[in-house]
């Protein structure tokens, strides 16, 4: 699991599809990065989830509010919301400018600043660091002062790939939600151990091909 994130090529904002759901599947096998004073920390995308236009429970859903103006910036830019009093969460915002839409990062497989992701979650073990929105969050350091931020910079917090080929995924249902519970806008690597919520869901199914 240990690995170096310094051949990552920092994502553009062209390079991301505007389709929330295209940008969902996208994002598997990509990189989430923070660097830090102290260090970078950094995790492979292994799990998402759409919350495209029109779906009632996509947080643009209702119009721009003062809570949710990051959602109508142009794709690629960050919105972090607080759950439950307690978590921040970060999504990806997806469509054109003005529109409102998002992608969630529900989890990643931790392979950069480790031991830093350790220190801000005592106790965890590695696989369950950023096992989930609200872990991955604060392993990464993230909080609400980066709502708002461009991913596509490559420097601060921001996106990076690889050249390999787009990761295989497989699609299941959404999780921690309680209406629209039947649509497939869960994406995640098949076979991967960082994957979040019940172990039931991940049947390894995959999309019909095209």
């Amino acid at each position: 699991m240990t690995k170096t994130t310094h051949s990552l090529v920092p994502l553009h904002r062209n390079d991301l599809p505007v389709d929330t759901v295209d940008l969902a599947r996208f994002l598997l096998g990509k990189y989430l990065v923070h660097d830090l004073p102290e260090g970078r920390a950094a995790g492979r995308i292994v799990e998402t989830e759409a919350y495209p236009v029109g779906d009632s429970t996509n947080h643009a859903y209702p119009g721009r509010r003062a809570y949710n103006g990051s959602m109508f910036l142009e794709r690629g830019h960050a919105y972090v919301r607080l759950t439950y009093g307690i978590y921040n969460v970060i999504n990806v915002v997806s469509e054109h400018a003005g529109t409102g839409a998002a992608v969630l990062i529900r989890a990643l497989e931790p392979v950069e600043g480790i031991e830093s992701m350790q220190a801000r979650r005592p106790g965890t073990k590695p696989r369950d660091l950023t096992r989930g929105p609200g872990r991955l969050a604060l392993a990464l350091g993230i909080g609400l002062g980066f709502d708002g931020a461009d991913l596509c910079t490559g420097h601060g917090l921001w996106l990076g790939a690889t050249d390999q080929a787009q990761t295989p995924f497989a699609v299941t249902t959404r999780i921690g939600i309680a209406r629209e519970t039947h649509r497939l806008l869960r994406f995640y690597v098949p076979g991967s151990s960082f994957v979040s919520g019940p172990r039931k869901l991940l049947t390894g199914e995959m999309p019909p091909s095209s």
